[in-house]
C-alpha cells in the first residue's frame, strides 16, 4: 500500500480518508512508522540509583513492547528488552533494586547492561552463550532529564534535539520537576494521526480556541519545518507571560507565549515560561487514542496564565473538534481534502513523513 503527498502544498492533496479508518494501515503503522522512529520513556527519576531497575511497557495497546530501564554501578542507564533469552518470560515485574536481573522461570542472569551471565542445567548445551543469549540493548537517549529510546530507529534523534535546543537550550531542563497533579490521560475517540493533523496547525485556534485566540496573536503565528520535527511560535501582544529570552537568543526581543515542537510521530512538546507540557499520543486502534499530558515545571508562578490559561479547557476543544472530524472521514463520500499553504505546511510535512515511511 503506497501513499504519496505533493512535495509542493501549493499542488498537494491530504492522505485519503481511507487512511484514518482502514485496519490494515494501522497495523502497517507499527512495522513501517512506529518500531522506525523514537519514542518517549520519562525520565531519570525512574531509576534514581545505581542498581536502580524499572520495568515498562512501551505504548502498551499498540505496540505493547516489554522494556525496562537499568542503572549500572557507573551511573550509566540502558534500556534493555525485559524479555529472557530463554523462553520469553518476563525478566523484571517490578520497579526496585537489584544487583543482577534473574528470570524468575528458569533462573537465567543477565547484569544491569543487560549481558548474560549464568544459566543452571545448561552445561552440555553445545555453542552456548551466544550474543543472541544477552538481552537486547535499544538505543537511548538523554535530553535534560527526559529519556527517548527507538526500537530500530532509522534517525538520529540528536538532529531533532539540535533543531529544539536552538530555541528551549537556554532553558535549564534539569531543574524541571514533574507536576503529577498536572499531568493526565485523555480517551479521544479518533485515529490518532487525526489528532497529530489537529496539533500541527494554529488555523483552527480562533474558530475552537476562542481564549486562547485572545492570548495568541494569530497574524504573526508562525510554523518552521525541519526533517523529523516542526516548531509552532506562538507570538502574544501581550508582554506579561513570554520568555526572558537571551540576548543572543534568535527571537530575542519578541514576545513568546509558547513554542510548540512536534516530533515525528507522536511527541509534542509544549513550551511555557513555567515549564513544558509533554504529550504523548498513544494509538489504541483504528478510531481510539490515548494522549498522555505530562507535566514539568519550573517556575510555579507562572502556571495557569499567559498561552497556558487552561491546558484543559483547550484539550476538550480539541477532543470535541477532533472526534467530529473521524466521523466526517467515515462518510462514503469525503475522499481527500487540500492544504493552506500559509495555514496547514505543519499537517503537510506530517502527511509527507508518513508517506515517505509507508512506502519505503
Amino acid at each position: 500500500m503506497k501513499f504519496h503527498i505533493h512535495p509542493d502544498i501549493k499542488k498537494a492533496e491530504t492522505l485519503p480518508a481511507s487512511f484514518y479508518k482502514d485496519p490494515a494501515v494501522f497495523e502497517m503503522l507499527k512495522d513501517r512508522v512506529f518500531l522506525k522512529t523514537w519514542q518517549w520513556v520519562g525520565d531519570k527519576n525512574l531509576v534514581p540509583f545505581a542498581q536502580s531497575v524499572h520495568p515498562f511497557v512501551l505504548l502498551d495497546g499498540y505496540l505493547t513492547e516489554p522494556l525496562m530501564l537499568t542503572k549500572n554501578n557507573n551511573e550509566e542507564i540502558n534500556c534493555l528488552t525485559n524479555v529472557c533469552t530463554h523462553r520469553g518470560n518476563l525478566v523484571a515485574l517490578n520497579p526496585g533494586k537489584s544487583r543482577k536481573l534473574t528470570c524468575f522461570y528458569h533462573g537465567r542472569r543477565f547484569n544491569l547492561n543487560g549481558e548474560f551471565e549464568h544459566m543452571p542445567e545448561f552445561e552440555q548445551t553445545e555453542g552456548f552463550p551466544r550474543p543472541c543469549d544477552n538481552l537486547h540493548k535499544f538505543p537511548l537517549k538523554k535530553w535534560g532529564p527526559f529519556l527517548f529510546a527507538g526500537l530500530n530507529p532509522s534517525f538520529d534523534f540528536q538532529q531533532v534535539l539540535d533543531r529544539m535546543n536552538e530555541r528551549v537550550g537556554f532553558l535549564p531542563l534539569n531543574e524541571f520537576t514533574l507536576d503529577s497533579s498536572l499531568s493526565k490521560e485523555y480517551l479521544v475517540h479518533a485515529n490518532w494521526a487525526l489528532y497529530c493533523d489537529n496539533y500541527l496547525e494554529g488555523f483552527h485556534v480562533p474558530f475552537v480556541h476562542p481564549e486562547l485566540n485572545d492570548v495568541l496573536d494569530y497574524g504573526s503565528y508562525k510554523t518552521e519545518i525541519y526533517k523529523h520535527c516542526n516548531l509552532q511560535i506562538g507570538y502574544t501582544d501581550d508582554a506579561t507571560e513570554v520568555f526572558d529570552l537571551p540576548k543572543n537568543h534568535i527571537d530575542y526581543g519578541k514576545n513568546v507565549a509558547a513554542y510548540y515542537y512536534w516530533v515525528f510521530p507522536n511527541m509534542m512538546f509544549n513550551f511555557y515560561p513555567w515549564g513544558v507540557s509533554i504529550n504523548i499520543v498513544k494509538p489504541l486502534d483504528v478510531n481510539r487514542t490515548k494522549v498522555s499530558f505530562i507535566s514539568y515545571v519550573y517556575d510555579a508562578s507562572k502556571l495557569n496564565k499567559g498561552a497556558s490559561g487552561d491546558i484543559d479547557k483547550v484539550q476538550r476543544e480539541d477532543e470535541f473538534v477532533v472526534e467530529n472530524v473521524q466521523k466526517g472521514v467515515n462518510s462514503s463520500f469525503y475522499k481527500a481534502g487540500r492544504f493552506s499553504p500559509t495555514r496547514e505546511q505543519g499537517v503537510h510535512h506530517f502527511h509527507r513523513l508518513l508517506a515517505e515511511f509507508l512506502t519505503d
